[in-house]
């Protein structure tokens, strides 16, 4: 069980905006650049004042936004005609630099390694390659946990609002990246071989 496995009533909620956005012309494309545009900003701006307790406060919010975004291009490609080569590599693309962007200013805060959250964020690229890989030998894209795209937006959500909120993570910052590094592992390993399972049932169809 993971959280994009409440992906499909999250759509439902979003269905009729959805719908008016298409009415009023927004494509998928569109959205997906927009998402990617204001994760780099928030990002850079993360960056650039790690001190800041709003800056922090700010993410949880707007990563709940970002999932947002991501279901409604997916919504808009799949539900409205607008799939397309071109907005499939702009939305696998979008997805690991926002990741990159959001997530490695953890990275500047104190008793962190930075290089445990370079490992992180190197990690999520490969989930979502292995996801992608998949399709490669004949299975569907992967999501498959246990840190998907959308629970490592639950995990690094709530870091942030215990930051914001004064909760002295310091002592415990490498071993909660140890932690990341190691469930991503385990998601990479999860996606590539029940991609391989799946391809390996069609295949002796």
């Amino acid at each position: 069980m993971t959280i994009y496995d409440l992906k499909p009533a999250f759509q439902s909620l979003l269905r009729p905006l959805v719908r008016a956005l298409a009415g009023a012309g927004v494509t998928a494309n569109l959205v997906t650049r927009l998402a990617a545009v204001l994760s780099v900003a928030l990002g850079i701006a993360l960056a650039l004042n790690p001190d800041q307790s709003v800056l922090w406060a700010v993410l949880p919010a707007f990563l709940f936004v970002r999932m947002a975004l991501n279901a409604i291009d997916g919504m808009l490609a799949r539900e409205f005609g607008q799939r397309s080569p071109r907005g499939a590599i702009i939305n696998e693309g979008g997805d690991v630099v926002s990741d990159a962007a959001l997530y490695l200013p953890f990275a500047l805060l104190p008793g962190v390694a930075p290089w445990l959250v370079v490992v992180a964020v190197l990690l999520a690229w490969l989930t979502e390659f292995a996801g992608v890989l998949a399709q490669t030998v004949g299975a569907a894209r992967r999501y498959d946990g246990p840190l998907g795209k959308s629970d490592r937006a639950f995990v690094f959500g709530l870091l942030a609002l215990l930051l914001a909120l004064g909760v002295p993570l310091a002592p415990y910052w490498n071993a909660i990246f140890a932690v990341i590094v190691g469930l991503l592992v385990l998601t990479v390993w999860n996606r590539v071989a029940r991609g391989l399972k799946e391809a390996r049932g069609e295949a002796r169809r």
